[in-house]
């Protein structure tokens, strides 16, 4: 009976993935469309990627597919012939990440962003809270390719929409987008609607990181009413690569935050972030290097020296204790959503004030 889980410890396989001896391309793709058994294409799927050692993360619901993944160079034409034959994903379009995961010119590092392969059932591939039954994925936005995003974002009856996190947000986002004050994605669809009441004649863009959350924001917003509604083709990921191949000038700022290793890929060289430690410019995530914390915050490397990659001080004195005290103190911790959320103390930008400094500026809206 074929083996459909991983059982070697994560240690093994970093130490396996390290010592690898061909490049890997790191990949992110979805596509929202009926999948009747969830489990048996989960099993299927497993056994088509381990055959050509795929790794990554990748969820599976009866609505679609989302993964996050690395592929061996030499089996690219394998992987795109697998995902050609399973019905239903013909013709899908693949993000390929923007730049070197590991941030090093040796070409045998590149890719290296996963070292395991993990497939799950999900009740949805992503978690939306929605529970009306009259909702569908099939009315949904129409998308917009980067020149019309570019197009789109110059016009003052435009309002442009960043349906990821506060995190993600942070380090990098589309000009004078609007950021929904939450960090569940759950939240910002019903808090979205409310903030554009009123507005339902305007044109509603929205972006994310990969195209699956604004692409199923795109298909809500149309649902509660809103008209003219559009949404990001393949996300700032897809974005940024059509930017570099048509020499456009980019008008998405700074960092994009990826869920991988890498933690962000560089879109353009702008830093609008600042240490969560220090204040000083700086916009690299971390996570605490306490096995009981592992808080997602941004740190500069005079913080990182400083709190030997600690959040604070007193992880870092944890860090020193002997392991059984330190597995004694993270005993029955929860560390959930661990992430250094700034949302509740800090002014966003709302739309009203979007609004107000485009006719400061003599716009119309």
């Amino acid at each position: 009976m074929a083996v459909l889980h991983n059982r070697v410890s994560n240690k093994e396989l970093k130490e396996r993935l390290m010592q690898e001896t061909f490049k890997r391309i790191t990949i992110s793709f979805y596509r929202y469309f009926p999948i009747q058994n969830p489990q048996e294409f989960r099993d299927q799927l497993y056994k088509m990627y381990n055959a050509i050692s795929v790794f990554g993360r990748v969820y599976v619901a009866k609505e679609g597919i989302n993964a996050q993944i690395s592929v061996p160079e030499h089996h690219m034409d394998e992987f795109k012939s697998i995902m050609e034959s399973i019905p239903g994903l013909e013709n899908l379009r693949l993000n390929i990440a923007v730049e070197d995961p590991s941030g090093l010119n040796d070409p045998l590092t590149q890719g290296k962003s996963f070292w395991v392969l993990k497939i799950k059932v999900r009740d949805k591939i992503v978690a939306d809270g929605i529970d009306d039954p009259t909702f569908s994925m099939e009315r949904k936005g129409k998308y917009l390719n980067a020149a019309q995003m570019n197009e789109m974002l110059n016009d003052p009856y435009t309002i442009v929409i960043d349906m990821r996190n506060h995190y993600e947000y942070e380090v990098g986002h589309f000009a004078n987008a609007v950021e929904i004050p939450s960090d569940t994605f759950r939240e910002q669809l019903p808090m979205a609607v409310e903030m554009l009441q009123g507005k339902e004649d305007k044109n509603v863009v929205m972006y994310c990181t990969g195209g699956i959350r604004c692409e199923k924001a795109s298909a809500y917003m149309l649902h509660k009413g809103f008209e003219k509604v559009y949404h990001l083709e393949g996300g700032i990921i897809h974005y940024a690569n059509e930017i570099k191949r048509q020499e456009m000038e980019p008008k998405f700022i700074g960092k994009n935050f990826v869920f991988d290793d890498r933690l962000g890929e560089r879109i353009t060289q702008d830093i609008i972030a600042h240490c969560h430690q220090c204040g000083t410019i700086c916009d690299s995530h971390t996570n605490c290097k306490n096995d009981g914390c592992h808080l997602l915050f941004i740190q500069c490397p005079s913080c990182a020296e400083k709190f030997e990659g600690c959040c604070s001080t007193e992880c870092k004195d944890t860090i020193h204790m002997p392991a059984e005290r330190q597995a004694e103190i993270r005993k029955g911790i929860d560390k959930g959503r661990n992430i250094f959320n700034k949302s509740q103390a800090r002014l966003r930008p709302r739309l009203d004030e979007i609004i107000q400094a485009k006719k400061q500026m003599g716009q119309e809206i």
